[in-house]
């Protein structure tokens, strides 16, 4: 059964910078492909992607954090990062990490195309 755990989040103030860890248990990201990436949600709003990352290293983007966040992986530790930077009030939202068995195709995918979360940690950002 394939776990994933979020830590990193906390409150800091607009301009500041957290780094999300995922460790992933279950299987290994070395496997011949997968896609994982950070989704968020805030309250009243919905689900949407952050970034993604598949085997090879290659990363897609959300335009609201392009430039600001970088999307990682340390393989020998199955940990997927996230290093938020310059961090908005509207950055304010629950992430996930998600996963699934499969490339990410070059792109953003929605977050029904994966079937592996967490259970989310808090990020906010006050102005």
């Amino acid at each position: 059964q394939v776990q994933l755990v979020e830590s990193g989040g906390g409150s800091v103030q607009a301009g500041g910078s957290l780094r999300l860890s995922c460790v992933v248990s279950g299987y290994t990201v070395t496997y011949i492909r997968y896609c994982m990436g950070w989704f968020r949600q805030a309250p009243g709003k919905e689900r949407e992607g952050v970034a993604v990352i598949d085997r090879g290293g290659s990363t897609s983007y959300a335009d609201s954090v392009n430039g600001r966040f970088t999307i990682s992986q340390d393989n020998a530790k199955n940990t997927l990062y996230l290093q938020m930077n310059s961090l908005k009030p509207e950055d304010t939202a629950m992430y996930y990490c998600a996963a699934r068995a499969w490339g990410c195709f070059g792109r953003l995918l929605p977050g029904t195309n994966f079937d592996n979360w967490g259970q989310g940690t808090q990020v906010t950002v006050s102005s």
